[in-house]
């Protein structure tokens, strides 16, 4: 062989490495990465961890402000396992349902 199929197909290789990278420079530059390019405020509601457990049921931890809430969801029911007020515990208990008058 000679070197300049070795130069070609270095060339090639550059250039396709070239044309990732910059496509991927756009899409986060854009916003089509997924998460937003700029945050213009702080968000009040994350979700810190999630652990699954098994095929329907999941351990999920939330952080509203301050305060974090372990939340087991995915079952029957939607547990708050802990959370609440200064790292106390709360009240075990289904979690609210949308349109439920009674919370």
């Amino acid at each position: 062989m000679e070197w300049d199929i070795y130069l070609r197909t270095l060339f090639a290789l550059v250039a396709v490495l070239a044309l990732i990278t910059g496509v991927a420079w756009l899409a986060r530059r854009f916003g089509l990465a997924g998460a937003p390019v700029v945050a213009r405020r702080r968000r009040r509601l994350s979700v810190v961890e999630v652990l699954s457990l098994d095929g329907r049921r999941r351990l999920v931890l939330v952080r509203k402000d301050q305060r974090e809430h372990l939340l087991l969801i995915g079952g029957s029911s939607d547990i708050i396992v802990e959370g609440g007020d200064d790292g106390a515990a709360a009240a075990e208990g289904p979690l609210p349902q949308p349109g439920d008058p009674d919370r």
